[in-house]
């Protein structure tokens, strides 16, 4: 009987962790779809809006980049606000806010507005995905994570899947109704989900696992006590001050900023990148933009189940890094053959969109508690102001030359410079 138990251990611990998963990944990533759709459908009203606002390429890539300064000055205060009154009430005031902020995208006039908006839009959905990220470790010891993590980031691509066509759409089909321009409905139409899906959040999320009514006593025990055996070994800084002091977290912080560098690099500009290569018609470009996130998707969860088996995490973050630079850097060769340029953003796509998530195994295999909550808000509000420098250097790059090509270029050297910082990292410290 001995040696059967700890086998039928294993094989009912998988099972509650399926239904953990089951119960909370697929509305998580539904939300995480509306957040990224509402944050870059601005690649797509770019498309309009710059000739009816007479906006520059600059004025567009600085506006696009302002939200990455909301949402650094209020990412760590609205962490640690999550920690420490539960992800019900906070994910779901996040998601409300930003959709309202989203829908009055409807009424820019100048660059001034357009500027404010984006920012007051960084600010309100700041907080929303390092709070999911946390909240991920309520539930799962690190030993699980890059899969579940991956899983859950797989929304970005999804978004992507179906925002493109969704969002060209939107902007030939709604053009002209109400006499509003395709753009206008495109921020009104999108910002619905957001609104809703924070509302249902309220009602539909647990704070953690004492309080989750769908699971039994001996579930809640047995995933409490994988929880607990893991933090075990966690670093748990006695204040902020002593937590910002270490050089491990400024050496993630440098990672994910060369992570969203790319990811942004990518996201704002495939419409313009599509369109480059000599397609025309914002539907059609939206069609397009499905094909290099569809293939993220598998690249994503393949690297995930793969990172978590091996009990390897630098090179399974690394790896995508590199292959994303030359999928970038590649795509900017390709002129107007268009099947090449899908096919290089299809590899780019892969690869950048495969590092973020594989990233995340990193810190929280360091991090615990109050260190968690605050470190994970710090790394991710530090990195995404690569969200604010990348589509602003390349949209300065493409007025000054013409061209999307040197943009791209500096995309794939920040994630080429990204990837070999994460290999000075010491495999003991995260491969767990």
């Amino acid at each position: 009987m001995g040696p059967i138990e700890p086998a039928r251990r294993t094989v009912h611990e998988a099972a509650v962790y399926r239904k953990v998963t089951w119960r909370l990944l697929p509305f998580l990533m539904l939300c995480y779809v509306a957040a990224y759709l509402d944050r870059v459908n601005i690649g797509f009203a770019r498309l309009q809006m710059l000739d009816d606002l007479r906006f520059s390429e600059t004025v567009y890539g600085l506006g696009a980049g302002i939200f990455f300064v909301g949402y650094f000055i209020f990412e760590v205060p609205s962490n640690l606000i999550l920690h420490r009154v539960g992800a019900r009430i906070w994910i779901g005031r996040i998601m409300i806010s930003w959709g309202l902020v989203s829908a009055l995208f409807m009424f820019t006039t100048t660059p001034l507005v357009f500027y404010a908006l984006r920012f007051a839009l960084g600010a309100a959905e700041a907080g929303f995905f390092p709070g999911i990220i946390l909240y991920l470790t309520y539930w799962y010891p690190s030993e699980r994570r890059a899969r579940i993590m991956a899983l859950f980031m797989t929304a970005i691509p999804i978004a992507g899947i179906c925002g493109g066509p969704l969002s060209g759409w939107i902007m030939e089909a709604a053009d002209g109704m109400n006499g509003w321009r395709g753009w206008q409905w495109l921020f009104l139409l999108e910002a619905l989900p957001a609104i809703g899906l924070g509302a249902a959040a309220m009602v539909y999320l647990d704070n953690g696992i004492r309080g989750a009514k769908w699971l039994t006593e001996e579930e809640k025990v047995l995933l409490e006590d994988r929880l607990e055996r893991d933090r075990a070994h966690l670093t748990a800084h006695p204040t902020l001050r002593a937590m910002f002091a270490d050089r491990r977290l400024w050496r993630m912080c440098a990672i994910y900023f060369c992570c969203v560098m790319g990811q942004y690099g990518l996201t704002f500009w495939m419409p313009t990148l599509i369109q480059s290569a000599g397609v025309r018609g914002a539907l059609q470009i939206g069609l397009l933009t499905a094909v290099p996130y569809t293939g993220a998707v598998g690249a994503m969860i393949l690297f995930g189940r793969s990172a978590d088996r091996r009990r390897e995490r630098r090179w399974h973050t690394a790896i995508p890094m590199l292959i994303g630079a030359v999928g970038l850097t590649l795509s900017a060769l390709a002129g107007t053959h268009t099947a090449l340029a899908i096919v290089c953003l299809t590899v780019a796509a892969a690869g950048v969109m495969t590092c973020a998530p594989l990233f995340w195994s990193l810190p929280t295999a360091l991090l615990g508690g109050t260190a968690a909550a605050a470190g994970i808000a710090a790394i991710n509000s530090i990195g995404n102001l690569a969200g604010f420098v990348s589509p602003y250097v390349v949209g300065w790059l493409k007025d000054a030359t013409q061209s999307t090509a040197a943009g791209m270029y500096a995309v794939s050297a920040a994630l080429v410079a990204g990837a070999l910082v994460v290999l000075t990292i010491p495999a003991k410290l995260v491969n767990r």
